[in-house]
């Protein structure tokens, strides 16, 4: 029962450690700039900041795992939403859709600025 127990906790923990791992590699990549879409790679290069702002968050101790999940999440949320208006106007984002953007990257930046700070 007990081999058991160690056993799932290790097997979990390697795919924690591995998910991170990936995790971090794949945030660490800049997003390459769309020419002419100014608004688009404001949006992408804050969505990248703040991605490696979560993983340093995690690999610091500073965010925990829920915290790290939840932010992801809403960083998915925007860059959805960032999608669909891209769709609806040929991969532009008009003035509009990037200050409902910046306002909902914003929240995101202080949750994460309080994650850190205040754990």
């Amino acid at each position: 029962m007990k081999a058991k127990l160690i056993s799932r906790i290790t097997v979990v923990s390697l795919f924690l450690s591995s998910v991170a791992i990936s995790g971090l590699a794949l945030a660490q990549t800049e997003p390459a700039p769309v020419p002419g879409h100014p608004n688009v790679n404001e949006v992408n290069q804050r969505q990248a900041n703040q991605q490696n702002r979560i993983q340093n968050g995690v690999a610091d101790g500073q965010i925990n795992a829920k915290q790290e999940a939840r932010d992801e999440q809403h960083a998915s949320n925007i860059s959805a939403r960032e999608s669909h208006d891209e769709a609806e106007h040929g991969g532009h984002l008009t003035k509009g859709e990037t200050q409902r953007l910046n306002h909902a990257q914003n929240r995101n930046s202080r949750q994460i600025h309080r994650q850190r700070t205040h754990g």
